[in-house]
């Protein structure tokens, strides 16, 4: 075991430490007061059961995160790469396929000891809390469907990748970088019209007065949208969304079907204001462009590390190589990931305020705020989030936070 084997160790048990203290913090102020300008939003009743909510999930979380630590370690002090590793080589030498079937086992294995902590929260957890609407069929295809998505998608990438490597050696990472770059922006655009359909059903806003008060408003602020649907989120949960995706002509809002029925028209015209406020203000352009430049910028660094045996060797596997390194490497790399996360995610609360800005500005603060309390409530939402679980977690501000920014 090399040095740098513990440091993977470290790395990853570090990790786990930081996120368990965040996790407590955040806990310890379950039981806090409401602020007064939330106070309207639960009853006694309602924000005990919030309570109950949120500590239900911190608990599980504890289990089932310190089951995948150990997990984890197990892998790697007791030779779990190796042994993938070497069921991988026993069918092929072809560098690619081993390194398919390689990601094949660890991911699939994967999956399936998540399914019972997964069925747990969906089954028990949202079920007793009343949110959950996924039938036990429907949760089960949609494992399959996930893992038939990783395959050709996950797949075809790292095929491409490897064969960047086999071609160009550590200048890999330049042609990885522009199909991953081209595959981004098609994905953004498309994503909707291609994944989407494959989970959920969506059909266009039908003609009426929602319809009519959208369309009054976005040819107000000279936004050009064609493009409204209703997704049966239903079918999964009864908690509320919307979001934008696309640019150009493959624009389109995306409302959830709960949103619709819990919220008025005033409110559902709000909250697009909000999502056309990020349009209008680039986010959606920054975000797709920072990720890829990330992108390139780890997959730069990686090639700098691809070609160094140790980095293979330190997961325990025996024959130093290009999927080895990849695992390996991920580990090292999370520290800087996280970094990055941080950033983004303090980019994205500034985000939110500056959409929320344009709401308010293009259409009004009242029915955006009501709006953020009815989702709230209806998702017995933590209305006294610890300051370092907002900064650690949260890619939008507390609710506390923008209602006041709003009212401003």
């Amino acid at each position: 075991m090399s040095s740098l084997f513990y440091i993977l160790i470290s790395i990853i048990i570090l990790q786990f430490v930081v996120d368990a203290i965040v996790d407590f913090l955040n806990a310890k102020k379950f039981k806090d007061p409401i602020p007064a300008e939330l106070s309207d939003i639960f009853d006694t009743e309602e924000y005990k059961k919030s309570q109950q909510y949120k500590t239900s999930n911190y608990r599980f979380g504890i289990f089932s995160g310190t089951f995948s630590l150990l997990l984890t370690l197990s892998f790697l002090i007791f030779g779990g790469f190796e042994w993938a590793d070497g069921i991988a080589r026993n069918y092929t030498t072809n560098p690619i396929l081993i390194a398919i079937i390689f990601f094949a086992i660890i991911m699939i294995g994967s999956s399936i000891i998540n399914i019972p902590f997964s069925y747990y929260s969906t089954f028990v957890i949202e079920e007793k809390f009343d949110f959950n609407k996924t039938s036990k069929k429907t949760f089960f295809i949609d494992i399959l469907k996930s893992w038939l998505l990783t395959a050709v998608l996950g797949g075809g990438i790292l095929t491409l990748v490897i064969w960047f490597y086999e071609w160009a050696g550590t200048n890999f990472w330049i042609y990885a970088w522009a199909v991953i770059a081209l595959l981004s922006v098609f994905m953004n655009m498309f994503y909707s019209k291609l994944i989407v359909p494959l989970f959920n059903k969506q059909a266009p806003l039908g003609n009426g007065s929602l319809k009519t008060k959208i369309e009054d408003y976005t040819r107000k602020v000279g936004f050009e949208l064609q493009n409204i649907f209703i997704i049966d989120g239903s079918k999964r949960s009864t908690k509320a969304n919307a979001y934008f995706s696309g640019f150009g002509k493959q624009k389109r809002v995306t409302l959830y079907d709960t949103l619709v029925n819990d919220l008025n028209e005033e409110e559902i015209v709000a909250v697009l204001a909000h999502e056309v406020g990020h349009y209008k203000r680039k986010h959606i352009i920054f975000n797709l462009s920072a990720s890829i430049l990330l992108t390139g910028v780890t997959l730069y660094i990686l090639s700098l590390f691809i070609n160094t045996p140790a980095v293979s060797l330190a997961i325990g596997v025996s024959i130093p190589s290009f999927h080895a390194a990849l695992i390996s490497f991920g580990i090292l790399y999370s520290p800087i990931s996280e970094i990055t996360g941080l950033i983004m995610n303090f980019l994205s609360r500034k985000f939110e305020y500056q959409a929320d800005d344009y709401a308010k500005n293009t259409y009004a603060a009242t029915p955006l705020i009501t709006s953020l309390k009815k989702l709230s409530k209806t998702s017995l939402s933590n209305l006294t989030p610890h300051a370092a679980y907002v900064f650690m977690n949260y890619s939008h501000p507390t609710l506390l936070d923008r209602i006041k920014n709003l009212k401003k």
